[in-house]
């Protein structure tokens, strides 16, 4: 594994903050770039306004003629949570927006491929077939896919948020942040250009509630819909994609945290939250992303998308609840297959690494196993590009005996996976059948034949865009916390000051203890005793510390303040990210 180095964010707290903030919480927020102004801007009411993202209006407006003619719309979906929950939304928005006749369709993975392709349109083709079809999280890259859909006389709308091609689709309409961002200036909040799937299409339904609105829509009903019920799917889509957490987003996610804390999420929502055994009560970022996003998920990767589309779409608590059973016991399945997987890449590399040594190891790296499963080659790459800090493949066969891989990467900051994908695809045409995706994740079908050459174009790309800087593993901290911050109101103002994720890293800090004891716990976790020069006792847990070997006496720990609940009592805990020798 790559060595970590402990880096400590700068900082300047002489902005006029507000009085009652918690001096953590200054330090915190001014280390991260926020300021007085944009804190104060934090509700609803500050979003950025839907118009600010080209062909919204003109989405709108098809979906508003739908609506009138009484058209039948098919929501296509995805694979993932982003997909389920922007499904979700869709389905739910439309209907309190009007929309009588709704349906919606993920494609078959084995049989359908990804997004709107033509092998599904033809699916949806026939006597019953949709008059309009509204993509959400995929769609950019779906042009033959929307060219069938044209010539069967379907409309189209696409919502997505993934970087497009070199040419776009001939849909009715498309609503992407992403194409409006490349006009914008760095740093420009007139496009909220980090938004999810999930978050793309609710603007789309707040377009259309405009729409309606000035239509003299509401008028006869004395008032209109209110789409804020739909926040708790927007949080859990936009938190679970890992997109980052910018001053807008934050704004969507934590509107739906507090529906959550509230006790008005979506039964689907709260009945997922119990079978993780999880407080609604006391909800925050990490619950969705840790909790409630990988049950999603693995009803995506290893079973059906519609079990995850259906228990958010319940209105029954009962069904909602066996629904969210049903997705938990399909996560352990996956829990199982990742654990293996990962094994097996783990194997794979450290033979190399037995050959060829650290030195020889490849900057982009590439893997496949023909008994991988496709649905779950995301989870190995993400796992490994975390304990190697390179860039990383995966490949599966598309299905048992397949000739056809499905590769799913998983990139370090600093490297562009989709734009790397694209110069592969530049030097060698026809090796990559599809790709897709974003900087830090992409997606890409190709031939079994093609592995080797995919293998020394990815390596050749990463070794010409990676610079010394950014192989180095770092961990960011938010410094030496002061005796008066181990308690336990520092911990609660931190979690709930957030809401933490991608991009808005929850805070962190290092400091040198003395360890007074320890001992293994799980048969992979370390629990320990630290105490500061001059502070109290502190409990503490280092998940996955235990392979590390015995802890030095003295050292230096990275952690996050933690609450431990135990017999209906809470007390400080410290959650070790990393131990070294102080």
């Amino acid at each position: 594994m790559t060595p970590l180095a402990i880096r400590r964010r700068e900082f300047r707290a002489g902005a006029d903050w507000p009085a009652d903030l918690h001096p953590l919480l200054v330090r915190v927020y001014a280390a991260r770039g926020l300021v007085p102004e944009a804190l104060a801007r934090s509700r609803l009411a500050h979003m950025v306004a839907p118009d600010a993202i080209g062909g919204m209006e003109q989405a709108a407006r098809v979906l508003a003629d739908a609506i009138d003619r009484n058209l039948a719309i098919c929501v296509v979906g995805d694979f993932d949570c982003d997909g389920a929950t922007g499904t979700a939304v869709a389905v739910r928005g439309l209907r309190l927006l009007g929309a009588q006749r709704i349906s919606y369709r993920v494609p078959n993975r084995a049989r359908e491929g990804y997004g709107l392709t033509p092998a599904l349109v033809e699916s949806l083709a026939g006597a019953n077939q949709p008059d309009l079809l509204l993509t959400v999280d995929n769609g950019i890259a779906s042009i033959a896919g929307v060219a069938t859909a044209r010539q069967r006389g379907m409309r189209v709308v696409i919502t997505d948020h993934h970087l497009p091609g070199a040419e776009l689709p001939a849909a009715d309409a498309i609503a992407n942040p992403v194409l409006d961002a490349r006009c914008a200036q760095p740093g420009d909040g007139h496009v909220p250009r980090h938004l999810a799937g999930v978050g793309v299409v609710f603007y789309l339904l707040l377009a259309l509630r405009r729409h309606l609105r000035d239509a003299g829509r509401f008028v006869r009903s004395g008032s209109e819909p209110d789409l804020s019920a739909l926040l708790d799917l927007v949080a859990l889509g936009t938190v679970a994609d890992l997109v980052p957490l910018d001053g807008n987003n934050r704004i969507l996610v934590a509107a739906g945290l507090r529906r959550i804390r509230a006790g008005r999420a979506s039964p689907g929502v709260a009945a997922l939250f119990r079978a993780a055994r999880r407080d609604p009560a006391r909800a925050v970022a990490s619950d969705l992303g840790f909790a409630l996003g990988p049950r999603i998920n693995a009803a995506g990767r290893l079973e059906d998308m519609r079990v995850g589309i259906e228990c958010l779409l319940a209105d029954d608590p009962a069904r909602a609840d066996a629904l969210a059973l049903q997705l938990s016991g399909i996560n352990g399945e996956r829990q199982e297959l990742q654990a293996a997987m990962v094994e097996e890449g783990e194997a794979l590399v450290a033979t190399f690494l037995a050959r060829h040594g650290n030195a020889g190891l490849p900057h982009g790296i590439v893997l496949h196993e023909p008994g991988w499963h496709p649905g779950v080659v995301g989870l190995v790459a993400s796992r490994l590009k975390e304990r190697l800090h390179r860039p990383v493949i995966a490949c599966a066969p598309a299905e048992p005996g397949s000739g056809e891989l499905r590769g799913s990467a998983r990139s370090i900051a600093g490297f562009h996976l989709r734009d790397a994908l694209a110069e592969v695809d530049a030097r060698c045409p026809g090796l990559l059948i599809r790709f897709g995706g974003h900087a830090m994740a992409a997606g890409l079908t190709m031939d079994t034949a093609g592995l080797a050459r995919l293998a020394a174009e990815f390596d050749a790309v990463a070794r010409e865009r990676i610079g010394p800087g950014i192989l180095e593993r770092i961990a960011w901290s938010d410094g030496e916390l002061e005796h008066d911050g181990f308690s336990l109101e520092a911990a609660h103002v931190i979690r709930y000051a957030g809401p933490w994720g991608q991009g808005f890293e929850e805070p962190a800090f290092d400091n040198d203890f003395a360890l007074e004891s320890w001992r293994v716990v799980g048969e992979r976790h370390l629990k320990l005793k630290l105490r500061t020069a001059a502070g109290p006792l502190l409990d503490a847990i280092f998940f996955g510390g235990a392979e590390h070997g015995p802890p030095p006496p003295r050292l230096r720990a990275l952690f996050h303040l933690d609450i431990n609940e135990w017999n209906g009592r809470e007390s400080l805990q410290l959650l070790v990210r990393h131990i070294e020798p102080a």
